[in-house]
């Protein structure tokens, strides 16, 4: 299956992405004229070597200056006769920037202004890169990214400094699950419209399956720095079906726990973003009956986890397991309508598929089954069976 892995070990902003793009082979002409229609800008589109790299450079210079709310930068937008794929793309990224500027500063939505970002070179940056996606064909692709390395120190304000990242590309980092470290250099490498481009285009953020690269692009950043100031974007094949998914597992043994406070646990676990837990029978030292506690979770979540099952069974330490990573089917949500004795009622079902889109597995949710069984006295397993039938029918 095609895709593209995002490298951003020199960070990203807006005109690395339309450049790394380019690179990787979008028309030129394409992207500046799309560029300089959508802002009061001259762009400038070249070669520069960045330490001894070779990349694409997008220099963008602002003619205007000016203050635009995210309503009438979307009239802009909307107004230049893109095809669809450019405006709906180029909104979303618009509207990702907008509503962490928003949050970050405590102003609604409707009163935000871009006055912080040069909206000028913002609105070309958005538009070249939503361009430069577009004419490389990258819709359906699998999208990755690699940990963003976000810089270290502090960012300068009109209103004092902040530590690196900058707060509205914090938010994003955050919002949208993107991984992140600091370094490997001292200022900002990362900005706001690179957090929001990667934001909106990287559509998988497990590990990246093994790949076979086609194609490298590299966009130059305006820094000069220790390490090559470049976003490399990588393009070609991953060979596996199924999706690699990163995580850790959490382990703990317990034996002067109760049932009924184990149980509560397994909730509390779940609620608290847990992907799995289990509950394993185990003989312990002295012969004592126990249980060995097995959780699966996202790295981002491992902390809290342990957290919450030392303070529920009053364990003094959890392992963390580090695992590679775990394959897993592509799952989606669907519904199916069964009828049983003449009325019609309404089951949802998990789907599971590959990469290539192969029907993998079909069930029925249970809570689902259980309330139709008692509306309709017929055995659970039953309508389970009728409703994963139909499914099976209606999804392959």
């Amino acid at each position: 299956m095609k895709a593209i892995l995002f490298d951003p070990f020199s960070g990203a902003s807006g005109d690395m992405t339309t450049a790394a793009l380019i690179d990787l082979g979008a028309d030129v002409w394409k992207v500046r004229e799309a560029m300089e229609l959508a802002a009061d800008v001259d762009v400038e589109i070249s070669k520069r070597i960045k330490k001894g790299i070779s990349a694409c450079s997008v220099n963008v210079t602002t003619r205007k200056e000016g203050s635009l709310t995210l309503e009438k930068i979307t009239k802009r937008v909307e107004s230049m006769s893109l095809p669809s794929d450019i405006t709906t793309d180029a909104i979303s990224v618009f509207n990702i920037l907008g509503k962490a500027e928003a949050k970050v500063h405590g102003v609604s939505l409707e009163k935000l202004h871009f006055h912080e970002l040069g909206q000028e070179d913002a609105i070309a940056d958005i538009i070249g890169a939503c361009t430069a996606f577009y004419d490389l064909g990258l819709k359906g692709y699998r999208i990755y990214c690699m940990p963003v390395s976000v810089g270290m120190g502090f960012v300068e304000f009109s209103h004092g400094k902040f530590p690196v990242p900058a707060p509205a590309a914090l938010e994003i980092l955050k919002e949208y699950s993107l991984p992140w470290k600091p370094g490997p250099v001292e200022g900002e490498l990362l900005t706001p419209t690179g957090a929001a481009l990667l934001a909106h285009f990287v559509n998988d953020k497990g590990v990246c399956p093994p790949m076979t690269a086609e194609h490298v692009g590299y966009g130059a950043g305006s820094r000069e720095t220790s390490v090559p100031n470049v976003l490399r974007v990588i393009s070609g094949e991953i060979d596996e079906a199924l999706i690699s998914d990163s995580i850790e597992i959490l382990e703990t043994n317990v034996d002067d726990v109760t049932g009924q406070v184990l149980g509560n646990l397994i909730d509390e676990l779940l609620s608290a973003g847990a992907l799995d837990v289990a509950l394993i029978p185990v003989t312990m030292k002295k012969s004592r009956s126990g249980n060995i506690i097995h959780v699966i979770a996202r790295h981002q979540d491992s902390e809290k986890l342990a957290r919450k099952i030392i303070e529920e069974t009053g364990s003094l330490g959890v392992r963390i397991i580090p695992v590679k990573h775990r394959l897993i089917a592509q799952r989606e949500m669907g519904k199916v309508d069964i009828t049983i004795r003449g009325r019609v009622f309404p089951i949802a079902v998990k789907v599971g598929r590959d990469l290539r889109g192969v029907l993998l597995n079909i069930s029925a949710e249970f809570e689902d089954c259980k309330k139709v069984s008692q509306e309709a006295g017929i055995p659970v397993r039953e309508v389970i069976r009728i409703a994963e039938e139909k499914a099976q029918h209606i999804f392959s």
